[in-house]
């Protein structure tokens, strides 16, 4: 668990007399701890998200109108030419953006209870989970449904492997590649190649990895 969370319960507690006067999702979509559990508004957009979920996944592919206006409104924010393979799944999905052009494969996961904002013309590979979300260490704390939502960002044009988990506060940067099965636990600068579980950097990406123009009828002889 990110060291985040405890400086953040921490402060809170402090500011307590500021936010009693906030509601659950007022306190989410700022950051603050609030009840993931219980709260009926947040439960109703749950709820909504996951019947919009269910509609999506059990469209055939052939009907892309009918997708398309599901995944318009389980995530209004996406851009133009975005492809989305079923199934996906989604908390919220009205706090994720994604940018024009984008690629999503099968069986993401978008715990978008802090937003979620992925750039234009992003490679994103199968199995992969986006979780903003934390819990309190203390059980008692955390058993009362108690959630706190960091935004994870993925910038233009980076390239993510299959299997790979972002943790909550996490910015990969533009222009990275995250290898397969990586934990994503803290920032990805720009241009790098990184791996492993935690994710580490590798190398950065150079002209070196170009492949060159590879023209049909150089392929051909």
């Amino acid at each position: 668990m990110d060291e985040r969370y405890s400086e953040g319960m921490h402060r809170q507690t402090l500011n307590e007399k500021e936010n009693i006067d906030m509601t659950h999702r007022e306190r989410m979509e700022n950051g603050l701890w609030y009840d993931a559990n219980f709260d009926p508004e947040l439960l109703a957009l749950r709820e909504n998200a996951d019947e919009l979920c269910f509609r999506f996944n059990h469209t055939s592919p052939k009907k892309s109108e009918e997708k398309e206006r599901l995944l318009s409104q389980l995530i209004p924010r996406h851009g133009n030419d975005t492809v989305i393979l079923a199934p996906i799944y989604a908390d919220y999905g009205v706090k994720t953006t994604i940018g024009d052009g984008t690629f999503i494969n099968h069986n993401a996961y978008l715990m978008d209870g802090g937003t979620i904002t992925i750039g234009r013309h992003c490679f994103i590979g199968p199995n992969c989970g986006m979780y903003t979300a934390g819990h309190p260490l203390n059980p008692e704390e955390r058993n009362k449904g108690l959630e706190r939502a960091l935004p994870i960002v993925i910038e233009d044009n980076v390239w993510i492997g299959a299997d790979v988990t972002i943790l909550p506060g996490v910015t990969i940067g533009e222009g990275a590649v995250i290898g397969g099965k990586s934990c994503v636990t803290k920032d990805v600068p720009a241009g790098v190649i990184a791996v492993g579980n935690p994710c580490r950097v590798m190398r950065p990406i150079t002209e070196e990895g170009r492949i060159g123009e590879l023209g049909v009828d150089d392929e051909l002889g």
